[in-house]
């Protein structure tokens, strides 16, 4: 505010020596908080070992009143399987859906990586998995990029599928 309306020879240095000396600025001042780095998840060794998994939703419904798609994609071969869902999908049907998509077509994969959808992160999907030795990876809360590639297949699969639907006739989570 001072800068727009005033100006004197090293101003800046003064505003900067008064923050430093300010009581109120020191006490509302937010603490830095010292964050883990980011870690980037292990490549895998062939393919099917690592899968992620996550939801897209706010299109239209089509014909079997789906208005989402669960997408899959190999984290080693980067191939993508799109299903489209339901919103009202539960933990059983995503299971159900991974089974006939995934699993029948593929071997099980050592590995899921995904963000925290209660769908995801419900007891049912969890002992599921447990039993049949995979280990679930949860990305953390409010940090898409832990899934980069995933995320990407997402931004793609938006831009194409733009072009097919009207303007405006869906808004994406």
């Amino acid at each position: 505010m001072v800068s727009r309306d005033f100006y004197w020879h090293r101003q800046y240095e003064f505003v900067r020596k008064y923050i430093r000396a300010c009581e109120v600025c020191q006490r509302v001042k937010p603490s830095p908080s010292s964050r883990a780095p980011l870690q980037p998840l292990p490549i895998p060794a062939e393919c099917w070992q690592s899968v992620s998994k996550e939801f897209v939703f706010g299109f239209p419904k089509d014909a079997h009143k789906n208005t989402g798609i669960l997408v899959f994609v190999d984290r080693f071969s980067k191939i993508v399987y799109l299903v489209a869902v339901p919103d009202s999908i539960t933990d059983q049907g995503c299971v159900r859906v991974f089974i006939d998509t995934i699993f029948r077509l593929h071997v099980l994969p050592r590995e899921l990586v995904s963000d925290r959808d209660p769908r995801f992160t419900a007891e049912f999907w969890q002992s599921v998995f447990r039993a049949l030795g995979t280990r679930l990876k949860m990305s953390t809360s409010d940090h898409p990029e832990t899934d980069g590639q995933t995320e990407r297949i997402n931004r793609v699969l938006e831009e194409k599928l733009r072009g097919y639907v009207p303007p405006l006739a869906y808004e994406l989570e």
